[in-house]
C-alpha cells in the first residue's frame, strides 16, 4: 500500500480533548497522587529494598499517566497552534501536573538527602532504575527546600512556562507573503523556509527578509521575552540553585561535564576556516563572486527533482533495511500506526520533531513534507530519533529517553545511511553534486551554526545580567556572524535579527549543542561503520539501546569513546575537512 501524506493519529492516548477519557485521567492520577502521599511516613533511612522499589514503582506509575495527558495536550497544540481548545487543554495539562509534581516532590528530595551508604545500598538493589537515582543525587547540592521547591514549579507554569507558549502561539501564527511566478503568495514559515533552497538567487534572499522583516517588526517584543527567560534561568539555576554558570545547569541535565562541553566549543572555533574555505569553494560552484548570507543552502547544480513522498518513504526505509532489517521494522511501525503528521496545514507547527510518550509506545513525529531531498533527509532523521527510543523500550520510564547530547546520534546517523543510497543510486551528476554539497550545508547547520548559537546564549546571558538592551543584543548576535564567516559571505544588517527567530534558545536554554555534539560523534562512528563493517553494527545498537539507562560519557566510553578528548572532537573535524577537499576536486 503507498504511503500518503496524512495527519497524525492520537487515538491510541486519548479519543479527542472533550472525552470523558481523558477527564478520567485527570482524575486517575489525583486518586494515584493521594495514594502515593501515604508512603511519606514509610520513607526512613533503614526502609527495606522491597518497600523502596514498591515506593519507586507507584512513582513511576504517575509518571506514566502524567506523560501521557502532558504528551496528548503538547501534540494537540503541535498539530494546531491557533486551535484554541487545544491551547486552553494544553494549559490546564501544564496546571494541574505542576501541581502534581508538587505532591509527589517529597520522595525526589528525600532521597536526595539520604545518606551516602543507605542511598548506595538502595540504588545497588534498584536494578534499572539505579542510574536515574544517581543521576538524581548529583542535583543534592542544587536542591532547594521542599516549600520553595513548590514554588518554583507553581510559578514555572505562570512563569517561563507561560512565555515559551506565548512565543510559540505568536511566532506559529505569523503569515508570510511571498511574490512567486507573479502572484502574491500568502504563507506559513516552514513554505517560507522552502524557498532558501530554490536555484533563484532572488527567491532565496526574498524568503530570508520576508522572515527577518516579519520577526523584526515584533522584534523588540520577541527580544524582551528572551530577555525575561534568561533572567528567570538565572533567578533559579545561579541565585537560588548556585550553579557556577548558566550552561553548567544543563550540563548537569545532560550529565555531561563543564569540561566536554568546553572542549567541544573551543574545537568549533577553531575549526571555522574549513567551513569558511567551504563557502569560498560554493561560491565558485554557484557562479557567484561570493555568496551572501542568503545563499549559504544555495543548490549549486540548480537540479529541481522532487520526491513523492511514497517514494521518499520507502526510499528511507530502504536505507534502513540495507543497515539492519530490525531498524526499517522500527521505523514502518511508525507509519503503520498512524504516528506521522507531515502535511502542510495553517496554524501547525513548523519544523520537524519526534516525540516519545512511553518506553512501551510508538513515538509520534511531526514533518512538513513539501518534496525536496533535503525533506527526505529529515523525514529519516526524526525516524532516526524514534528508532532509537524503541531500541530502548526495555529500559523503564525513567530511563528510556536518553540525554540530549546523545539524542542526536540515531537521527544524524539515519540521515547518512540514507544519503549514502541516494549517492549510490543517483545516475545524474548534478543531482549527485547537489547531495555532496548538501551534506556539507548539513554540517554546517548542525555543527557550526549550532555551536554558534551556543557561543551566543552563553554572551546572551551574561550581557542580559548586566542589562543589556535588546540593541546590543542585535549587535552581539552580528558580532558572533561575522566571526562564524569571516570572508567568506556578505552579511547584511537585517540579520540582527536571526536570534529572535530560533525556538531552542527560548524552549531549551543551551540545548543547541546537543546538535554538535551529535553530529561530531555520528561523523566518527560512521568512519568506524565505514572501516569495520559488519563488526561494527552490534556496537552501535549497544549505544542507542542504552537509552538513558546511563551517562554519556559512559555510553560512549564502552564504545571507546573519550568525550573530554580534543582529539576526539577534531576527528570529526577532520571528516569534514577531507570531504572540502572532495569538493575541490570536482
Amino acid at each position: 500500500m503507498p504511503y500518503a501524506q496524512t495527519k497524525w493519529s492520537l487515538a491510541p492516548l486519548y479519543p479527542a480533548c472533550d472525552s470523558p477519557e481523558l477527564q478520567n485521567a485527570f482524575d486517575m492520577i489525583e486518586e494515584q497522587v493521594a495514594a502515593f502521599e501515604g508512603a511519606r511516613g514509610k520513607l526512613t533511612p533503614d526502609i527495606s529494598n522491597e518497600q523502596f522499589m514498591q515506593i519507586l514503582r507507584a512513582r513511576e506509575e504517575i509518571e506514566r499517566a502524567a506523560n501521557k495527558l502532558y504528551s496528548f495536550a503538547g501534540l494537540s497544540f503541535a498539530a494546531d497552534t491557533q486551535d484554541q481548545t487545544a491551547q486552553t487543554l494544553q494549559a490546564r495539562a501544564q496546571q494541574f501536573l505542576a501541581g502534581i509534581e508538587n505532591r509527589a516532590l517529597f520522595f525526589s528530595l528525600w532521597w536526595k538527602g539520604l545518606d551516602e551508604a543507605n542511598a548506595k545500598r538502595l540504588a545497588e538493589a534498584s536494578g534499572g532504575y539505579r542510574y536515574y537515582l544517581e543521576a538524581l543525587r548529583l542535583f543534592k547540592p542544587h536542591t532547594l527546600t521542599e516549600a520553595e521547591e513548590k514554588i518554583v514549579n507553581t510559578k514555572n507554569v505562570t512563569g517561563a512556562t507561560a512565555l515559551i507558549n506565548l512565543y510559540d502561539s505568536m511566532t506559529n501564527r505569523y503569515a508570510f507573503k511571498l511574490r512567486v511566478d507573479g502572484k502574491t503568495r500568502e504563507m506559513t514559515e516552514s513554505e517560507l523556509y522552502s524557498f532558501r533552497y530554490s536555484p533563484d538567487p532572488k527567491m532565496r534572499a526574498k524568503s530570508y527578509q520576508e522572515q527577518l522583516r516579519v520577526f523584526g517588526n515584533d522584534g523588540a517584543i520577541l527580544g524582551q521575552m528572551y530577555q525575561t527567560r534568561v533572567r528567570d534561568w538565572r533567578n533559579e539555576y545561579i541565585e537560588m540553585r548556585k550553579f557556577s554558570s548558566p550552561i553548567a545547569a544543563r550540563n548537569l541535565m545532560n550529565d555531561i561535564p563543564d569540561e566536554a562541553v568546553d572542549v567541544l566549543l573551543n574545537a568549533a572555533r577553531q575549526n571555522v576556516s574549513i567551513f569558511q574555505r567551504y563557502f569560498k569553494l560554493k561560491a565558485r560552484h554557484a557562479g557567484m563572486k561570493k555568496l551572501r548570507r542568503y545563499d549559504i543552502y544555495a543548490p549549486v547544480a540548480c537540479s529541481k527533482k522532487t520526491y513523492d513522498f511514497d517514494d521518499a518513504a520507502n526510499m528511507v526505509l530502504d536505507s534502513f533495511a540495507a543497515f539492519d532489517p530490525k531498524v526499517a521494522d522500527l521505523a514502518k511501525r511508525v507509519f503503520d500506526e498512524n504516528r506521522l503528521d507531515s502535511e502542510i496545514r495553517k496554524g501547525k507547527r513548523g519544523g520537524a520533531f519526534c516525540w516519545s510518550v512511553l518506553p512501551d509506545m510508538t513515538p509520534w513525529v511531526l514533518i512538513n513534507y513539501q518534496g525536496a531531498a533535503r525533506e527526505v533527509a529529515t523525514l529519516a532523521h526524526e525516524l532516526g530519533h524514534a528508532i532509537h527510543s524503541m531500541l530502548a523500550a526495555h529500559h523503564n520510564t525513567f530511563s528510556f529517553q536518553s540525554s540530549l547530547p546523545l539524542a542526536e546520534t540515531a537521527s544524524t546517523f539515519a540521515e547518512m545511511t540514507l544519503i549514502d543510497r541516494m549517492l549510490s543510486e543517483e545516475k545524474d551528476e548534478a543531482v549527485r553534486r547537489d547531495i555532496l554539497f548538501k551534506q556539507m550545508d548539513d554540517a554546517y547547520a548542525t555543527i557550526m551554526r549550532q555551536s554558534y548559537f551556543a557561543l551566543f546564549e552563553k554572551q546572551a546571558h551574561e550581557m542580559i545580567e548586566k542589562n543589556a538592551s535588546v540593541d546590543e543584543l542585535c549587535a552581539a548576535y552580528l558580532d558572533n556572524l561575522k566571526e562564524q564567516f569571516g570572508d567568506s559571505i556578505d552579511l547584511s544588517d537585517e540579520f540582527k535579527w536571526e536570534w529572535v527567530c530560533i525556538p531552542h534558545i527560548y524552549h531549551t536554554p543551551f540545548y543547541v549543542y546537543a546538535y554538535a555534539f551529535g553530529q561530531l560523534l555520528v561523523l566518527s562512528l560512521y568512519q568506524q561503520f565505514k572501516a569495520e563493517g559488519e563488526a561494527f553494527k552490534p556496537k552501535y545498537l549497544k549505544i542507542l539501546s542504552a537509552g538513558g539507562s546511563e551517562s554519556p560519557a559512559k555510553i560512549l566510553a564502552e564504545a571507546g569513546v573519550d568525550i573530554r578528548s580534543a582529539k576526539f572532537w577534531q576527528g570529526g573535524f577532520d571528516v569534514l575537512e577531507s570531504l572540502v577537499g572532495t569538493l575541490e576536486k570536482l
